[in-house]
């Protein structure tokens, strides 16, 4: 396949009555999770089989279930989470999914012996994905209040070792830059050649927190944070990727918006 641009089940937060709108653009590729409930998911799956568009699990499947526990309590137990993965790599698998997509390494803030769980959890995670004979692609998250920790323990893990494990890396774009500010180069470029999932978004802050925000050429305009050009511009050399639009509606962004991104992203991938 050539890059592959998708749309993220979190533009409508993966709302059951709003999922034919993720089919509404005609792009080859959608990538979702969280849904309410089961009807929700095979409704979902019935609409990408009739749309011909492949498709990627970004865990958890459910709401209520495990996001972040791989390595350490945030809402449950590591053990019990893990448990919660291997079930949602077997349905993944048996749905048809192109891949499934995962926060690792996740740390809430400063760890310890960070090198060892990185490696230990890639052990699992490889079993797996040799087991079920499905791509695993771990997203590297900022932590709690915005700690860049996860980031940075990914950046010293040695990639040699990484790359023993086969396993593919998510580059959410919004978050590196958050994280890293303006070494986001440094950052990213030792990753390139395990990249298989771009999450395109930009950054508009607020008192409280930050929201989401369609990727655009004219950042500026639309009051965000990054000029996001040049990091599409490096993620899109090497091998082929599914670049994801993955802003939340919070801003309400009109259709135009949204399309102008495409376009936009579409002229920057040739």
């Amino acid at each position: 396949m050539a890059h592959s641009i998708g749309m993220s089940g979190s533009t409508i937060l993966s709302n059951r009555d709003r999922l034919p709108e993720l089919f509404d653009k005609g792009l080859p590729h959608v990538e979702i999770g969280e849904f309410g409930d089961r009807d929700s998911y095979l409704s979902f799956l019935s609409l990408a089989r009739e749309n011909k568009v492949s498709f990627g699990i970004h865990v958890p499947h459910f709401r209520e279930n495990s996001k972040y526990d791989l390595l350490e309590e945030v809402k449950m137990e590591p053990t019990f989470a893990r448990e919660l993965f291997v079930k949602e790599v077997q349905e993944a698998a048996r749905s048809g999914a192109s891949y499934v997509l995962v926060h690792f390494p996740y740390f809430k803030g400063e760890a310890e012996f960070t090198n060892e769980k990185i490696e230990e959890g890639l052990q699992f995670l490889h079993h797996l994905q040799e087991l079920y004979d499905i791509p695993i692609v771990c997203e590297p998250k900022l932590g709690q209040n915005k700690s860049p920790a996860g980031i940075q323990y990914l950046y010293d893990f040695p990639m040699k070792l990484w790359e023993e494990y086969g396993l593919s890396i998510c580059i959410d774009i919004g978050d590196y830059r958050i994280a890293v500010e303006d070494k986001w180069r440094e950052y990213i470029e030792p990753l390139l050649p395990f990249t298989k999932v771009v999450h395109m978004h930009n950054v508009r802050f607020t008192d409280e927190a930050y929201i989401w925000t369609p990727i655009h050429r004219d950042f500026e305009k639309q009051g965000t944070a990054f000029d996001m050009a040049p990091c599409i511009e490096l993620l899109a050399k090497g091998r082929d990727k599914y670049f994801i639009l993955e802003h939340t509606p919070h801003t309400n962004p009109s259709g135009k918006d949204v399309d102008d991104g495409i376009e936009w992203v579409t002229q920057q991938l040739k």
